[in-house]
């Protein structure tokens, strides 16, 4: 579904539980405090929705990490980039002080 993945993305976040079909509306508390209470919540005893839900949110956190990783990435780029343009330019400096004497 459309903008299922940010809304997802936002409990993980929040390291909150994600609602499963027929929870919806319901906040992560107000689930732990009924489940705590002995209900049995919508999704808890089937499989395949436990599975769905854990693969989403795997999904959810290496994209999470997929964009940390290349935040990194960059800045140690751009670091990098910095220095070796800093190196140029004394070389340039240097040569242009030879250069005069």
């Amino acid at each position: 579904m459309p903008g299922e993945g940010e809304a997802y993305a936002s409990f993980v976040k929040q390291n909150k539980r994600i609602p499963r079909r027929g929870e919806i509306g319901l906040t992560s508390e107000e689930i732990e405090r009924f489940e705590k209470a002995g209900y049995v919540m919508s999704g808890s005893r089937h499989k395949m929705m436990n599975a769905v839900r854990l693969r989403k949110e795997s999904q959810i956190y290496s994209a999470e990490e997929k964009r940390a990783l290349a935040m990194l990435n960059l800045e140690e780029q751009k670091k990098r980039e910095t220095e070796v343009l800093n190196s140029l330019k004394d070389l340039v400096k240097k040569k242009l002080k030879k250069g005069r004497k």
